[in-house]
């Protein structure tokens, strides 16, 4: 018998077993939030739907397939794709890629990304309007143990690029360049960002076309 409450509270992570978070996420009374575990707790969070954060979402991933494109990377994006590693972890980052010789290997079909089957993407990305404090903390050891090697962060409120390189030792390091994807610049990225509050994206596009083929 289940020990958590009949409504949990969100956007925080509550101590619970492997089977009661499945339980949770599979509730058709969070059949639109993202699902998190790590380290015997859950969190279980809210879709965003401010205009800022589906502006963001959609203009980075423009931005990070376009850059591939013009730079002859094989690439695959995936938006909110769920990735399992069952009785251990999961994680649901609002991007993510497989790049280069993995792009191939990037999952297919309708159910959730098991991790016992496929490797994890080369990078996660957050849109952090209200989560920014966890996406930097407790969210980040998530990565690192799903081995990602790259996780960003977008803060919506500055905004501002966070960015990590997982490092294969273990932890991460903060990073300024890409390093699975040489010559992006952190501060490219946010120039865009700040772009695409002012003007239409298909204006903020046709100036990244400029940055990217000088």
């Amino acid at each position: 018998m289940s020990t958590l409450p009949t409504k949990l509270p969100t956007d925080t992570w509550v101590v619970a077993k492997w089977d009661e978070f499945i339980q949770t996420i599979e509730d058709p009374a969070y059949q639109k939030a993202k699902g998190y575990y790590y380290n015997g707790k859950m969190r279980i969070e809210t879709m965003a739907v401010g205009p800022n954060h589906a502006k963001d979402n959609g203009i980075l991933a423009t931005t990070v397939t376009l850059f591939a494109a013009i730079r002859s990377i094989p690439l695959n994006c995936l938006d909110n794709c769920s990735y399992r590693k069952s009785g251990v972890r999961e994680c649901q980052p609002d991007i993510s890629y497989y790049i280069g010789e993995r792009a191939q290997l990037a999952p297919t079909g309708t159910a959730i990304a098991n991790l016992d089957l496929i490797p994890p993407p080369d990078l996660a990305i957050e849109i952090a309007d209200s989560t920014l404090a966890d996406d930097k903390g407790e969210k980040r050891l998530l990565y690192e143990e799903v081995k990602v090697r790259e996780y960003w962060i977008a803060d919506v409120q500055k905004p501002e690029i966070i960015a990590f390189e997982i490092l294969p030792t273990g932890g991460s390091r903060r990073i300024s360049q890409s390093q699975i994807l040489p010559g992006l610049e952190m501060a490219l990225l946010e120039e865009t960002l700040r772009r695409s509050r002012q003007m239409p994206h298909s204006q903020v596009v046709a100036w990244l076309l400029t940055q990217f083929q000088s």
